[in-house]
């Protein structure tokens, strides 16, 4: 793997040099920027790069910068003969992978830094989004190295407009831009609007400089040179010029000072949400400079000093930190991706915010129905928009409790609880607090009361390369024994489970648990789990075969939850009607591709589908805070009537935020067209188990859709034999979650993954990248965007291999017995 490493030195000032557009004079002012700055303190370099050239060779930028900057260093790195866009010119040649040039550049700029104080002004092909040879607009191709910009002006007719909107191409990708460069014109004057309107923006430093002199009629080559050696020995030597490399060398410094004060200045003044501050030190905290793709750009520790003389090493401030746990689960399609910050900024600026109860904006309408057609539930009608997902767990909380009310004729004044799991957890918000068990998160909040059951399950782990089905300790009796599958497909093959009457241990057990607390006068309004994974309380892989026991015992119950009930139309108007009790799913986290389909629903198969679901975290695919709860057509009808007080009186100032509603389209816009283009189909097939066991096929019943995982399909086989160390491990989708052994047994207090997550955070290749990752007590969890490639994977599952190699040798274990 190689990530993109930002251009950022203390020794070296880099800037890279964007257009307008073509021909508007970006190898003349990298010409005087660059002879300037060699003579501007004694003993300085100064260097020119211009990674991608089209033309003659002889014509090459580089040529021009040799001929006029004498002594700078100088170098292109793919040069195409013809005069056309890179992504032509380089068709049927050698055509360098972005992530092989994005490295050229990288390199080229160590070298430059390891010789001491310096510049390196690098200059791009034509105009802002004129493609390098890949297709890829250079605007998106060389945002990751985080290159602070000089933007020549156009300072032609209509420039104006073409540098205005140039400079907002590269803002809405991050770019600093520190200084706007235009040669006066007395004709069209675009440099003294450029400065007003700048200024008056808060915009940079804009800066003119006189024109070359034209080309002299009749006159030989030598003349036209000695014209243009004079023009850059006057140019390069003025107050203006002095002024733009003052002020490019202050944003240089001032942009290190901001960084390296950052992590003392947060100590100060920053409230962590899970921190221990106690704890906490100034050197724990990680300053961002900026994000793309899968990585963070972070401020890099210092390195060891080498050498006799004492001197240390010649290295980069930033480094690429791989986004382990995907932004708390939020980011999906790459930081910084440009499709998104377009939507953003296009909602931004046709609504800002408007509002919504009794109103209706085309983005909250299209991503409603965008939800509920692609959902695969028949049941879901009505999508009910807040800003995040325990907000989002509140209202579908809400919804369940008053249809539940309303059809059993509790009073108002009845405690009515939630049924759900164990570790469950669904946000911190006080009423969403109230649907979990006492747990590290919720126990010590003051106004914390649990509302409800929590029934304990049947666990999913590789162990020692099984599939193990662990049961409950408290319920191992009722459970039968643990059971060992070969693959994970089988494990999720629900119809063959149900065929071979697995299901029926899990149905009896679930009922004997609801008939002694309903017996005991409980009542129970939801039915309220997250499918699949357990996220907060400890990344558990539950039986799926049990979420879909628990589902149906629950709607086939009325009589249990309120044995005076007379069944009515409504109780069983149609297959998409709530009976027993509402059932809530929160795929907050475990929705929308987390898990490798859209809804983790569909995992449970039918008939086991939610009344009411819930959406976020990637929902806008890790932009902007956006959730939606999706309910029935009889929930909703639970809230009509004649007053305002039967209503759902419930919402937000920024309910369906445009900027959010429509940012969320195209997040699912792109995940719809990545499954449909086949993006994932690598992963797919690493997944593709078919074995045999006990003479029984592994491979899914027909029809059925096989699990898969973006980690390496012998991964969790592998980390499970780490037996000194891994109670157990699992992949599915873009999640792979290790479970250390914890003899403390202390759960989300345990420190029994701290070590690993330290060594992850030691990076690769010697430190120049690492692995930002959280932990949640004994279990450290990693995460990949849906949109990380195999390559990248493939290295950090190297790198979790070699963490683990470096604290245990790998002893082989006999395998359990497969039942």
């Amino acid at each position: 793997m190689a990530p993109a490493r930002p251009l950022l030195w203390r020794s070296l000032r880099v800037f890279q040099i964007y257009g307008a557009n073509t021909d508007v004079g970006k190898t003349v002012f990298a010409t005087i920027l660059s002879r300037a700055a060699k003579g501007i303190r004694h003993g300085e370099r100064s260097a020119f790069l211009k990674p991608v050239s089209t033309g003659p060779l002889d014509d090459a930028d580089d040529r021009h910068v040799e001929k006029h900057a004498p002594g700078v260093v100088r170098k292109t790195l793919f040069q195409y003969d013809t005069p056309v866009s890179p992504h032509v010119a380089a068709r049927g040649k050698e055509i360098p992978l972005d992530s092989e040039l994005l490295s050229a550049i990288y390199d080229f700029s160590s070298q430059r830094a390891a010789e001491g104080a310096g510049w390196l002004f690098i200059e791009t092909a034509g105009g802002v989004h004129s493609p390098g040879p890949s297709g890829v607009t250079q605007a998106d191709l060389y945002a990751a190295l985080r290159c602070p910009v000089v933007l020549v002006a156009d300072s032609k007719l209509g420039g104006i407009s073409l540098t205005i909107s140039a400079f907002e191409s590269l803002k809405i990708r991050g770019y600093d831009v520190e200084a706007v460069l235009a040669f006066r014109d007395d004709k069209h004057d675009n440099a003294e609007f450029l400065r007003a309107y700048f200024a008056k923006h808060h915009g940079p430093l804009v800066a003119s400089l006189p024109k070359p002199p034209p080309l002299l009629p009749n006159a030989n080559g030598d003349a036209d040179a000695e014209l243009m050696s004079r023009y850059y020995q006057e140019t390069s030597g003025n107050a203006e010029t002095l002024r733009v490399l003052d002020e490019l060398d202050r944003s240089h410094r001032a942009r290190i000072e901001r960084l390296e004060s950052m992590p003392g200045e947060a100590h100060r003044r920053i409230w962590y949400p899970f921190t221990q501050h106690q704890l906490l030190t100034p050197g724990d905290i990680v300053a961002i400079d900026g994000a793309r793709g899968d990585f963070f750009q972070t401020l890099a520790p210092p390195l060891p000093r080498t050498g006799d003389n004492g001197g240390t090493q010649v290295q980069p401030v930033l480094r690429p930190s791989f986004d382990g746990s995907a932004s708390w689960w939020t980011q999906g399609l790459g930081h910084g991706n440009p499709s998104l910050a377009l939507a953003a900024a296009y909602a931004a600026g046709r609504y800002g915010h408007v509002m919504f109860a009794g109103a209706v904006h085309e983005p909250a309408l299209a991503l409603a129905r965008t939800l509920l057609d692609n959902s695969g539930n028949p049941r879901l009608t009505r999508v009910f928009y807040s800003d995040d997902g325990s907000t989002g767990v509140e209202v579908a909380v809400k919804m369940a409790l008053r249809a539940a009310r309303r059809r059993y004729g509790w009073s108002a004044s009845a405690e009515v609880g939630v049924i759900g799991l164990r570790g469950g957890y669904h946000g911190d918000t006080i009423g969403a607090m109230d649907c979990a068990e006492p747990s590290a998160f919720n126990e010590t909040v003051e106004w914390y009361s649990g509302r409800g059951i929590w029934l304990d399950y049947p666990r999913v782990k590789c162990i020692r390369g099984w599939w193990a089905i662990e049961m409950p300790t408290d319920a191992g009796r009722e459970l039968g024994e643990d059971r060992m599958f070969g693959t994970l497909d089988q494990v999720f093959d629900l119809e063959r489970r149900e065929l071979e009457r697995d299901h029926e241990v899990y149905e009896s057990y679930i009922e004997k648990r609801l008939s002694r607390h309903v017996g005991e006068g409980r009542k129970f309004g939801a039915l309220l789990m997250e499918p699949v994974v357990i996220g907060a309380g400890g990344m558990e892989l539950v039986d799926p075969l049990f979420q879909r026991s628990l589902v149906k015992v629950v709607r086939r119950s009325a009589k249990l939850f309120d044995p005076l009930h007379k069944p009515e139309a409504a109780d069983t108007a149609d297959n998409t009607s709530w009976t027993g009790l509402p059932v809530i799913f929160d795929e907050v986290f475990t929705g929308l591709y987390r898990l490798g389909r859209f809804s983790a629903a569909s995992f449970l198969g039918a008939g086991a589908e939610p009344d009411i679901s819930v959406h976020a975290k990637l929902l806008t695919g890790g932009l902007v805070p956006l959730s939606a709860t999706l309910a029935s057509e009889s929930v909703f009808a639970a809230f009509g009537g004649s007053e305002k007080a039967d209503a759902l009186l419930h919402g937000h100032s920024y309910t369906a935020h445009p900027v959010g509603c429509h940012v969320a389209v195209e997040s699912l816009r792109q995940m719809r067209d990545m499954e449909a283009r086949g993006e994932w189909d690598w992963a797919k097939r690493g997944g593709d188990q078919t074995s045999s066991l006990g003479g029984l096929s592994l491979s899914p019943s027909p029809g059925e859709e096989r699990v898969w995982s973006i980690w390496p399909e012998d991964l969790p086989d592998w980390i499970s034999h780490q037996t000194r160390l891994v109670a157990g491990t699992w992949a599915l989708g873009s999640v792979l979650a290790i479970h250390m052994d914890a003899p403390d047994g202390l759960g989300y207090k345990s420190n029994a993954a701290l070590n690993l997550q330290r060594t992850l955070r030691d990076g690769g290749d010697g430190g120049a990248w690492n692995v930002h990752s959280r932990v949640l007590g004994n279990v450290l969890y990693l995460m990949g965007s849906q949109k990380t490639t195999q390559e990248d994977i493939a290295e950090i599952a190297n790198l979790v291999r070699r963490a683990f190699s470096r604290r245990s040798a790998n002893r082989k274990s006999p395998s359990p017995k497969a039942s």
